[in-house]
């Protein structure tokens, strides 16, 4: 039995006596408690897929920085390594995959996974509520099938992801090959999360704005959709940062929540999603502003989404060198704010 639910009935849409607020990246770099346990290790990866290592960062900024849900660390590539597509974490480099897919022939080396292919996720999120006793809700989350084809096809992190955006034009029928298995993969792990613990579901099409509109919902929405309408266990939340133009498409979608960056009008968003709950969308460099701005700054975004379903979060993850007292004064402001 959950003690705070707060942020599962916004995402219903449903009457709360607060608005509830976690932050995207809340369990990492930016906690020294986080650094503490992952210095004594080999790499990113190993805290990833150390189970106990993961639960306790999972839980660590419900602890210190009083957020109303806890998210699961992990990553969004431990879909295409599952589907058998390896990738490297290189220290100020970000992720390198040293084989991609170019052509038909790659997909050969390529499977479907299972939810049991992740199962020290699983096994993650099930020490996570065990520990955290109903405190708080767990988010699950993956990435968006347009995002990790764009990893799998360019081989590491990219200002245009040129290389995947070219097979949309050169290669569709590839493209949607590897996108549904994507899919199906994702569809499988996310169920799994589910089944091990997790309340609710979020989806990050992290480079949705890369796309130009026509192509996005071609090769991205369709299958953000195939995946939301597939999970209708837990309240699902989709995040595409810098989609502003695929606002008004997001209302056919069948999650119950839409991220917005910071880049989008609360206003529009309101507008043309009136069904939908709203997640954001707090500027993350508003944070390194004094604590009087933060607060104030964290008031102007509450009063804009005032009288529409809410869940207070920035507009993307929080920056490595942010103060964490400066998060925990994001969280203390909307905690006590009332309309």
């Amino acid at each position: 039995m959950l003690k705070n639910d707060l942020i599962l009935r916004a995402a219903r849409g449903e009457k709360t006596e607060r608005t509830p607020v976690w932050v995207m990246r809340q369990a990492g770099r930016i906690l020294p408690e986080y650094r503490a346990v992952r210095n004594g290790l080999s790499g990113f990866k190993e805290l990833v897929e150390t189970p106990e290592l993961a639960a306790e960062v999972t839980i660590q900024p419900v602890d210190i920085l009083g957020v109303d849900a806890a998210i699961i660390f992990s990553d969004i590539l431990v879909i295409p390594e599952a589907m058998g597509l390896p990738y490297e974490m290189v220290e100020k480099t970000g992720p390198i995959f040293r084989k991609t897919v170019a052509a038909t022939e790659d997909l050969a080396s390529l499977k479907v996974a299972k939810a049991e292919d992740l199962s020290y996720t699983l096994e993650a999120i099930k020490m996570t509520k065990q520990a955290l006793s109903g405190r708080v809700p767990i988010i699950g989350f993956a990435g968006a099938p347009w995002t990790i084809f764009a990893y799998m096809v360019e081989g590491s992190g990219s200002k245009t992801f040129s290389r995947p955006r070219k097979m949309l034009y050169t290669d569709p029928e590839l493209a949607h090959r590897l996108l549904d298995t994507i899919t199906q993969s994702t569809i499988a792990y996310l169920k799994g999360q589910i089944a091990a613990g997790a309340d609710m579901v979020q989806i990050f099409d992290s480079w949705a704005g890369v796309l130009p509109p026509e192509q996005y919902q071609k090769f991205s929405l369709a299958y953000i959709e195939k995946i939301a309408a597939a999970i209708t266990e837990v309240p699902v939340t989709v995040f595409a940062k810098g989609a502003f133009f695929a606002l008004a498409e997001m209302a056919n979608i069948s999650c119950n929540t839409v991220g917005l960056d910071w880049n989008m009008d609360v206003k529009e968003a309101r507008k043309l999603l009136p069904e939908k709950t709203l997640q954001g969308n707090m500027d993350p460099c508003a944070l390194y502003g004094t604590f009087d701005q933060i607060k104030s700054e964290t008031i102007k975004m509450l009063k804009a989404f005032e009288g529409h379903p809410h869940i207070a979060n920035l507009g993307h993850g929080v920056y490595p060198d942010t103060d964490p007292d400066k998060v925990r004064c994001f969280i203390d402001t909307v905690k006590e704010y009332r309309s």
